[in-house]
């Protein structure tokens, strides 16, 4: 028998058992991630599981969020699964089915549903395509973090000198920030994505709220008694460290490489703590040229493409807020 679950009634442990057993496990799909989304105001966070004959085989934990000018919330109003769903081994496609198309009828007004992917879903592609979601490729970083000499072993030769030259040269990496420092953190990246990124940004809520989450680190880089970039990154433990946002103050000094160094931190952090593998979170389209792409290529990771999987619910909606979307990125 199958049964479609809604949070609260999806049984905790069942529900820690799957992050641990489950291929497609990520921190995005664990009860902790779904406590930070649904304290955070600008996300509407749900979580939807499935059972087979009693036990735990599915999980889908995801936030819908929207601009918030009443006109733009038209346009804009979107679903994000971030990781992706997380799946037993053993999910029928029957069980997988029910719990998609559940999903896609209860997520009310919102244009279209995204699945952005960390794993490996090729065994599930058709059951996603027959509930209405299409893939789209996307490529990804892995870094082998399973030991410290493996790390800096494999990153290239001229991002390693950059790392050390910025670090013999006074940029320290701090691992256990202040909230203080991590608002300093917040301001560089807020530049960033107003003049570079051109898209939205979550408020300092988000951010202030990431800081008490237990698995979630802030590491950021010090020059001169001043934060001049970092990263915050979430942690499944005993699989990885994930960056979320990463920034670095772009007048710094010359001779220092604040990003560098703080991916090196995150790295360095995932060694020493028993996380074996580094996961970037995406590197752009292969298609498409992405300058961010080969900057993440000097740090030694194995180029992967596990896609997203999109389901477009509100098609001139959808097309509209594109349109939008690359109007403000052209006049920004």
């Amino acid at each position: 028998m199958i049964k479609l679950l809604t949070y609260p009634d999806i049984d905790p442990q069942q529900w820690n058992e799957l992050v641990q057993s489950s291929p497609t496990a990520t921190w995005f799909q664990t009860p902790e991630a779904y406590e930070f989304y649904a304290a955070v105001s600008d996300m509407q966070a749900f979580a939807y599981g499935v059972a087979e004959e009693g036990r735990l085989v599915g999980v889908i934990v995801g936030y819908t969020t929207q601009e918030k000018c009443i006109f733009k919330q038209y346009f804009t109003a979107r679903t994000i699964i971030p990781g992706g769903p997380l799946l037993s081994k053993e999910i029928s496609n029957q069980a997988l089915s029910t719990l998609l198309l559940a999903l896609n009828k209860k997520l009310g007004n919102t244009i279209y549903i995204e699945s952005r992917n960390y794993n490996d879903y090729s065994a599930w592609k058709s059951v996603f395509e027959s509930c209405g979601f299409i893939y789209n490729q996307h490529l990804n970083f892995h870094v082998d973090t399973s030991s410290l000499d493996q790390v800096q072993s494999r990153i290239g030769k001229h991002r390693w000198r950059y790392i050390r030259l910025s670090m013999r040269d006074g940029a320290t990496i701090v691992a256990n920030p202040t909230l203080e420092q991590v608002r300093a953190f917040y301001t560089i990246l807020q530049k960033l994505y107003r003049t570079k990124v051109r898209t939205p940004l979550w408020s300092w809520e988000f951010f202030e709220r990431l800081y008490h989450v237990e698995h979630a680190r802030y590491i950021l880089v010090e020059l001169d008694g001043q934060i001049v970039g970092g990263t915050a990154c979430v942690c499944l433990p005993g699989k990885a460290v994930y960056e979320w946002y990463a920034c670095g103050q772009d007048d710094c000094r010359d001779d220092i490489r604040p990003l560098s160094v703080a991916i090196w931190g995150e790295m360095q952090y995932a060694a020493e703590n028993g996380y074996p593998l580094f996961d970037f979170m995406g590197a752009g389209k292969p298609d498409e040229p992405y300058g961010v792409r080969d900057f993440k290529s000097e740090f030694g990771g194995e180029l992967v493409e596990h896609g997203r999987f999109l389901c477009v619910r509100k098609p001139l909606l959808y097309a509209i807020g594109k349109m939008g979307v690359k109007w403000l990125k052209s006049i920004m």
